[in-house]
């Protein structure tokens, strides 16, 4: 009879175990105040394009307001939600991302590293202008009551994804080959 309340009693921990364990995991949708920018320099000035446009989904495992596990994160921009001020330079830049065989830029997540309470270090791959590379990201975490956000951003060059600078006015403006990707994404809680 003892012997069947133990192992009662042990099946009750397995499956409470296991049940606190799949519930803990949990998959986020982005939501509409996360933003997303590539900036860059010419010779003629600095610039900056910026969407706000961008889908995805994470699935996170968030314990006692922290966070404590990253297991999927994929982001979708259509590319041609990237603008600037200039709708000049918004079609120099869709031909340069390759706008019409490449509707999408996408980052998938291979692997999440914690790096301290607010810091993790992403490794996940870019898909832009049609050529995927793998980046580490370093991403600041903020978990409020209300959600989670991630902040951070990469350097990438046009070469690297197959592109070329983009030139204007019969190439006295060249665009520099450096970028900077920047993103905030924002999971509602």
């Amino acid at each position: 009879m003892k012997t069947n309340k133990i192992k009662l009693f042990a099946l009750a921990i397995a499956f409470f175990g296991i049940t606190s364990f799949a519930a803990a995991q949990k998959s986020y949708t982005l939501d509409a105040k996360s933003t997303f920018s590539v900036a860059g320099t010419s010779t003629l000035h600095d610039w900056e394009m910026k969407s706000a446009s961008g889908t995805g989904t994470a699935s996170l495992n968030i314990s006692n307001g922290k966070l404590t596990e990253i297991e999927a994160l994929s982001i979708n921009l259509l590319a041609e939600s990237i603008k600037s001020e200039k709708k000049s330079m918004d079609k120099v830049a869709y031909e340069t991302l390759k706008t019409d065989k490449n509707k999408n830029i996408k980052y998938v997540l291979k692997s999440a590293e914690k790096v301290n309470e607010t810091t993790w270090e992403l490794t996940g791959t870019y898909t832009i202008a049609g050529v995927s590379k793998v980046y580490k990201t370093n991403v600041k975490t903020t978990v409020t009551k209300d959600g989670l956000s991630l902040q951070g951003s990469n350097k990438i060059t046009f070469t690297e994804f197959g592109m070329k600078s983009p030139t204007a006015m019969l190439g006295t403006i060249k665009t520099g080959q450096d970028l900077t990707i920047k993103f905030n994404l924002n999971f509602n809680l």
